[in-house]
Protein backbone atom coordinates (compact mmCIF):
# COMPACT_ATOMS: atom_id res chain seq x y z
CA UNK A 1 0.00 0.00 0.00
CA UNK A 2 2.55 2.34 0.80
CA UNK A 3 4.76 1.31 -2.17
CA UNK A 4 1.23 2.18 -4.44
CA UNK A 5 0.88 5.62 -2.21
CA UNK A 6 4.32 6.40 -2.56
CA UNK A 7 4.47 6.25 -6.83
CA UNK A 8 1.34 7.78 -7.28
CA UNK A 9 2.54 10.93 -5.79
CA UNK A 10 6.20 10.63 -7.36
CA UNK A 11 4.16 10.48 -10.81
CA UNK A 12 2.65 13.98 -9.61
CA UNK A 13 5.93 15.61 -8.95
CA UNK A 14 8.22 16.10 -12.06
CA UNK A 15 11.48 17.97 -11.93
CA UNK A 16 11.03 21.23 -13.69
CA UNK A 17 12.73 24.14 -13.84
CA UNK A 18 11.08 27.67 -14.33
CA UNK A 19 12.38 29.82 -17.19
CA UNK A 20 11.72 33.77 -17.65
CA UNK A 21 12.86 35.35 -20.54
CA UNK A 22 12.79 38.73 -21.12
CA UNK A 23 13.01 39.90 -25.40
CA UNK A 24 12.54 42.29 -27.33
CA UNK A 25 9.08 42.37 -29.50
CA UNK A 26 11.30 41.00 -32.63
CA UNK A 27 12.53 38.09 -30.83
CA UNK A 28 8.91 37.06 -29.07
CA UNK A 29 7.98 34.96 -31.63
CA UNK A 30 11.34 33.31 -31.89
CA UNK A 31 11.07 32.42 -28.18
CA UNK A 32 7.76 31.00 -28.44
CA UNK A 33 8.39 28.75 -31.40
CA UNK A 34 11.82 27.42 -29.54
CA UNK A 35 9.32 26.65 -26.31
CA UNK A 36 6.34 25.33 -27.87
CA UNK A 37 8.57 22.64 -30.56
CA UNK A 38 10.19 21.01 -27.61
CA UNK A 39 8.30 18.58 -25.90
CA UNK A 40 10.32 19.75 -22.33
CA UNK A 41 8.84 22.89 -22.09
CA UNK A 42 5.08 23.19 -21.03
CA UNK A 43 3.33 25.69 -18.99
CA UNK A 44 4.08 28.89 -21.49
CA UNK A 45 2.86 32.59 -20.63
CA UNK A 46 3.52 35.49 -23.23
CA UNK A 47 3.41 38.90 -21.41
CA UNK A 48 3.56 41.72 -24.08
CA UNK A 49 5.28 44.84 -23.01
CA UNK A 50 5.63 43.57 -19.62
CA UNK A 51 9.37 44.21 -19.72
CA UNK A 52 10.17 47.85 -18.26
CA UNK A 53 14.19 47.57 -17.91
CA UNK A 54 15.21 46.29 -20.15
CA UNK A 55 11.83 47.10 -22.78
CA UNK A 56 10.15 44.37 -24.00
CA UNK A 57 7.97 41.07 -24.13
CA UNK A 58 8.02 38.67 -21.05
CA UNK A 59 7.75 34.74 -21.58
CA UNK A 60 7.70 32.35 -18.86
CA UNK A 61 7.51 28.41 -19.21
CA UNK A 62 8.69 25.35 -17.42
CA UNK A 63 11.12 22.83 -18.75
CA UNK A 64 11.69 19.47 -17.71
CA UNK A 65 15.36 19.46 -16.37
CA UNK A 66 16.71 16.59 -18.29
CA UNK A 67 15.77 18.68 -21.34
CA UNK A 68 16.71 22.35 -20.54
CA UNK A 69 19.98 22.32 -22.23
CA UNK A 70 18.54 22.73 -25.73
CA UNK A 71 16.27 24.92 -25.08
CA UNK A 72 18.14 27.34 -23.38
CA UNK A 73 21.12 27.08 -26.13
CA UNK A 74 18.61 27.99 -28.66
CA UNK A 75 17.71 30.65 -26.35
CA UNK A 76 20.93 32.12 -26.21
CA UNK A 77 21.25 31.88 -30.03
CA UNK A 78 19.19 34.93 -30.23
CA UNK A 79 21.40 37.09 -28.66
CA UNK A 80 19.62 37.91 -25.73
CA UNK A 81 22.03 38.04 -23.03
CA UNK A 82 22.62 41.70 -24.30
CA UNK A 83 19.23 42.58 -25.40
CA UNK A 84 16.87 41.09 -22.71
CA UNK A 85 18.09 38.22 -20.43
CA UNK A 86 17.07 34.53 -19.27
CA UNK A 87 16.88 33.51 -15.84
CA UNK A 88 16.32 30.01 -14.40
CA UNK A 89 15.16 28.69 -11.22
CA UNK A 90 14.38 25.41 -9.46
CA UNK A 91 10.92 24.66 -8.69
CA UNK A 92 10.31 22.53 -5.45
CA UNK A 93 6.87 21.35 -6.75
CA UNK A 94 4.59 21.03 -9.69
CA UNK A 95 1.54 19.51 -9.90
CA UNK A 96 0.45 19.13 -13.74
CA UNK A 97 0.20 16.39 -15.94
CA UNK A 98 1.55 18.76 -18.51
CA UNK A 99 4.57 18.50 -16.83
CA UNK A 100 4.87 15.05 -16.45
CA UNK A 101 4.64 14.43 -19.88
CA UNK A 102 7.18 16.96 -20.44
CA UNK A 103 9.40 15.11 -18.32
CA UNK A 104 8.83 11.91 -19.76
CA UNK A 105 9.19 13.23 -23.00
CA UNK A 106 12.77 14.27 -22.30
CA UNK A 107 15.71 11.60 -23.00
CA UNK A 108 17.24 10.95 -19.34
CA UNK A 109 16.30 10.73 -15.91
CA UNK A 110 16.41 14.21 -14.00
CA UNK A 111 18.78 13.63 -11.44
CA UNK A 112 21.67 12.50 -14.41
CA UNK A 113 20.92 15.58 -16.57
CA UNK A 114 23.55 18.52 -16.32
CA UNK A 115 22.86 22.06 -16.75
CA UNK A 116 25.42 23.36 -18.59
CA UNK A 117 24.53 27.01 -18.18
CA UNK A 118 23.86 26.39 -14.20
CA UNK A 119 27.36 24.63 -14.07
CA UNK A 120 29.12 27.59 -15.95
CA UNK A 121 27.50 29.97 -13.15
CA UNK A 122 28.48 27.47 -10.28
CA UNK A 123 31.98 27.46 -10.90
CA UNK A 124 32.71 31.02 -12.16
CA UNK A 125 30.79 31.57 -8.64
CA UNK A 126 33.74 29.33 -7.00
CA UNK A 127 36.60 30.46 -8.21
CA UNK A 128 36.03 33.97 -6.36
CA UNK A 129 39.01 34.85 -4.11
CA UNK A 130 36.51 35.96 -1.21
CA UNK A 131 37.33 37.05 2.32
CA UNK A 132 35.11 33.96 3.42
CA UNK A 133 37.12 31.32 1.06
CA UNK A 134 39.89 32.51 3.02
CA UNK A 135 38.55 32.20 6.44
CA UNK A 136 36.97 28.94 5.96
CA UNK A 137 40.24 27.49 4.83
CA UNK A 138 42.15 29.10 7.59
CA UNK A 139 40.36 27.39 10.06
CA UNK A 140 39.89 24.09 8.42
CA UNK A 141 43.33 24.21 8.10
CA UNK A 142 43.92 25.52 11.45
CA UNK A 143 41.68 22.39 12.96
CA UNK A 144 43.19 20.13 10.55
CA UNK A 145 46.58 21.39 12.62
CA UNK A 146 45.47 20.51 15.43
CA UNK A 147 44.15 17.36 15.09
CA UNK A 148 47.51 16.26 13.80
CA UNK A 149 49.24 17.66 17.24
CA UNK A 150 46.74 15.71 18.94
CA UNK A 151 46.30 12.82 16.49
CA UNK A 152 42.52 13.33 16.46
CA UNK A 153 41.02 11.64 13.81
CA UNK A 154 37.48 13.63 14.15
CA UNK A 155 39.26 17.04 14.06
CA UNK A 156 40.79 15.61 11.00
CA UNK A 157 37.32 14.85 9.37
CA UNK A 158 36.10 18.44 10.85
CA UNK A 159 38.56 20.29 8.55
CA UNK A 160 38.00 18.33 5.61
CA UNK A 161 34.04 19.09 5.68
CA UNK A 162 34.76 22.82 6.21
CA UNK A 163 37.27 23.08 3.60
CA UNK A 164 35.73 25.24 0.20
CA UNK A 165 38.70 23.78 -2.01
CA UNK A 166 36.91 21.15 -4.15
CA UNK A 167 34.76 24.71 -5.77
CA UNK A 168 38.06 25.69 -7.42
CA UNK A 169 39.09 22.34 -8.18
CA UNK A 170 35.61 21.51 -10.20
CA UNK A 171 36.04 25.01 -11.96
CA UNK A 172 39.58 23.73 -13.06
CA UNK A 173 37.78 20.80 -14.48
CA UNK A 174 35.19 22.70 -16.23
CA UNK A 175 37.63 25.34 -17.63
CA UNK A 176 39.76 22.54 -19.31
CA UNK A 177 36.45 21.11 -20.58
CA UNK A 178 35.70 24.09 -22.39
CA UNK A 179 39.25 25.89 -23.32
CA UNK A 180 38.45 28.74 -20.96
CA UNK A 181 42.22 29.59 -19.83
CA UNK A 182 41.00 32.60 -17.81
CA UNK A 183 38.67 30.39 -15.73
CA UNK A 184 41.74 27.48 -15.25
CA UNK A 185 44.48 31.01 -14.10
CA UNK A 186 41.67 32.27 -11.86
CA UNK A 187 40.76 28.86 -10.44
CA UNK A 188 44.70 28.05 -9.80
CA UNK A 189 45.00 31.64 -8.42
CA UNK A 190 42.57 31.36 -5.58
CA UNK A 191 43.93 27.53 -4.84
CA UNK A 192 47.41 28.61 -4.51
CA UNK A 193 46.85 31.74 -2.55
CA UNK A 194 43.96 30.49 -0.91
CA UNK A 195 46.42 27.36 0.61
CA UNK A 196 49.58 29.79 0.94
CA UNK A 197 47.38 32.30 3.36
CA UNK A 198 46.24 29.23 5.23
CA UNK A 199 49.42 27.18 5.87
CA UNK A 200 51.20 30.74 6.87
CA UNK A 201 48.31 31.59 9.54
CA UNK A 202 48.55 27.99 11.03
CA UNK A 203 52.23 28.16 10.67
CA UNK A 204 52.56 31.38 12.84
CA UNK A 205 49.78 29.94 15.26
CA UNK A 206 52.25 27.25 15.79
CA UNK A 207 55.16 28.69 16.01
CA UNK A 208 53.95 31.12 18.69
CA UNK A 209 52.07 28.05 20.77
CA UNK A 210 55.83 26.41 20.28
CA UNK A 211 56.82 29.51 22.36
CA UNK A 212 54.55 29.28 24.67
CA UNK A 213 55.08 25.53 25.60
CA UNK A 214 51.75 24.86 24.27
CA UNK A 215 53.13 22.29 21.52
CA UNK A 216 56.60 20.24 20.99
CA UNK A 217 58.14 18.46 18.39
CA UNK A 218 57.80 15.06 20.31
CA UNK A 219 53.33 15.69 19.15
CA UNK A 220 54.39 14.54 15.76
CA UNK A 221 56.80 11.75 16.81
CA UNK A 222 53.90 8.90 17.36
CA UNK A 223 50.45 9.39 16.23
CA UNK A 224 49.16 6.06 14.81
CA UNK A 225 45.46 7.48 14.24
CA UNK A 226 46.37 10.42 11.39
CA UNK A 227 49.52 8.99 10.14
CA UNK A 228 48.11 8.42 6.97
CA UNK A 229 48.93 12.07 6.12
CA UNK A 230 51.84 11.78 5.57
CA UNK A 231 52.40 8.47 3.97
CA UNK A 232 50.63 9.22 0.22
CA UNK A 233 50.58 6.30 -1.33
CA UNK A 234 48.43 4.55 -4.29
CA UNK A 235 45.36 4.19 -2.28
CA UNK A 236 45.74 7.98 -1.72
CA UNK A 237 45.61 8.50 -5.63
CA UNK A 238 42.64 5.74 -6.16
CA UNK A 239 40.66 7.87 -3.12
CA UNK A 240 41.90 10.93 -4.82
CA UNK A 241 40.55 10.33 -8.55
CA UNK A 242 37.21 8.03 -7.17
CA UNK A 243 36.49 11.51 -4.96
CA UNK A 244 36.63 13.75 -8.54
CA UNK A 245 34.65 11.94 -10.02
CA UNK A 246 31.80 11.46 -7.02
CA UNK A 247 32.44 15.41 -6.58
CA UNK A 248 31.42 16.20 -10.39
CA UNK A 249 28.95 14.07 -10.33
CA UNK A 250 27.60 15.62 -7.52
CA UNK A 251 28.00 19.35 -8.49
CA UNK A 252 26.03 18.54 -11.74
CA UNK A 253 23.45 16.82 -10.30
CA UNK A 254 23.24 19.24 -7.50
CA UNK A 255 23.44 16.66 -4.62
CA UNK A 256 25.19 18.13 -1.78
CA UNK A 257 24.67 15.73 0.60
CA UNK A 258 27.59 13.23 -1.64
CA UNK A 259 29.62 16.48 -1.76
CA UNK A 260 30.15 16.21 1.53
CA UNK A 261 30.76 12.80 1.20
CA UNK A 262 33.37 13.62 -1.14
CA UNK A 263 35.08 16.65 1.37
CA UNK A 264 35.96 13.74 4.19
CA UNK A 265 37.30 11.45 1.43
CA UNK A 266 40.38 13.27 0.40
CA UNK A 267 43.65 14.58 2.59
CA UNK A 268 44.00 18.28 1.19
CA UNK A 269 43.36 20.37 3.84
CA UNK A 270 44.51 17.95 6.78
CA UNK A 271 48.06 17.88 4.12
CA UNK A 272 48.30 21.69 4.25
CA UNK A 273 47.49 21.68 8.52
CA UNK A 274 50.20 18.81 8.94
CA UNK A 275 52.88 21.01 6.84
CA UNK A 276 51.97 24.05 9.08
CA UNK A 277 53.14 22.49 12.27
CA UNK A 278 55.59 20.25 10.81
CA UNK A 279 57.54 23.57 9.73
CA UNK A 280 58.13 25.30 13.05
CA UNK A 281 58.06 21.87 14.65
CA UNK A 282 60.82 20.83 13.06
CA UNK A 283 59.58 17.87 11.03
CA UNK A 284 61.41 18.49 8.04
CA UNK A 285 60.52 15.10 6.39
CA UNK A 286 57.20 15.16 7.14
CA UNK A 287 57.46 18.83 4.98
CA UNK A 288 57.76 16.98 2.22
CA UNK A 289 55.94 14.10 2.29
CA UNK A 290 52.34 16.46 3.03
CA UNK A 291 53.76 18.47 -0.01
CA UNK A 292 53.02 15.21 -1.83
CA UNK A 293 50.15 14.08 -0.29
CA UNK A 294 48.37 17.61 -1.09
CA UNK A 295 49.73 17.22 -4.59
CA UNK A 296 48.46 13.55 -5.21
CA UNK A 297 44.80 14.62 -4.22
CA UNK A 298 44.89 17.40 -5.91
CA UNK A 299 46.25 16.11 -9.26
CA UNK A 300 43.88 13.06 -8.41
CA UNK A 301 40.42 15.03 -8.76
CA UNK A 302 41.65 17.15 -11.46
CA UNK A 303 42.34 14.52 -13.81
CA UNK A 304 39.41 12.50 -12.43
CA UNK A 305 37.11 15.42 -12.78
CA UNK A 306 38.04 16.95 -16.11
CA UNK A 307 37.38 12.94 -17.13
CA UNK A 308 33.89 13.07 -15.75
CA UNK A 309 32.82 16.39 -17.81
CA UNK A 310 34.15 14.96 -21.13
CA UNK A 311 32.26 11.58 -20.41
CA UNK A 312 28.88 13.90 -19.49
CA UNK A 313 29.16 15.90 -22.09
CA UNK A 314 29.76 13.19 -24.60
CA UNK A 315 26.64 11.21 -23.60
CA UNK A 316 24.25 14.66 -23.60
CA UNK A 317 25.42 15.81 -26.74
CA UNK A 318 24.37 12.11 -28.08
CA UNK A 319 21.43 11.83 -26.36
CA UNK A 320 19.94 15.00 -25.66
CA UNK A 321 19.79 16.04 -29.16
CA UNK A 322 16.78 14.03 -28.93
CA UNK A 323 14.25 17.24 -27.87
CA UNK A 324 15.51 19.71 -30.19
CA UNK A 325 14.59 17.65 -33.01
CA UNK A 326 11.17 15.84 -31.43
CA UNK A 327 7.76 17.52 -32.18
CA UNK A 328 5.34 17.99 -29.59
CA UNK A 329 2.40 14.90 -29.48
CA UNK A 330 -1.20 16.02 -28.12
CA UNK A 331 -2.03 13.71 -25.79
CA UNK A 332 -5.31 11.89 -26.30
Amino acid sequence: MLHAVHGSVRGTMPVMLHVRVITPATHTDEVLRITTESPAAVNVLKMPGAAHDPPGDLVEFDVAREGANSVLESLRTLGLKESGAITVEQLDLSISAASQRAEEAAPGDPDDAVIWDELTARTTAETRLTWAFLAFLALATQIAAIGALLDQPILIVGAMVLGPEFGPVAAICFGVLTRSMSLVGTSVRTLVVGFTVAVLITMACAAVSRLLGWVTPAMLDDRPLTSFIIHPDRWSLIVALLAGVAGILSMTAGKSSSLVGVFISVTTVPAAGNLAVAVPLGHWNEVTASLIQLGVNLAGMLVAGTATLFIQRALWAKYGLRVTVARRTTPH
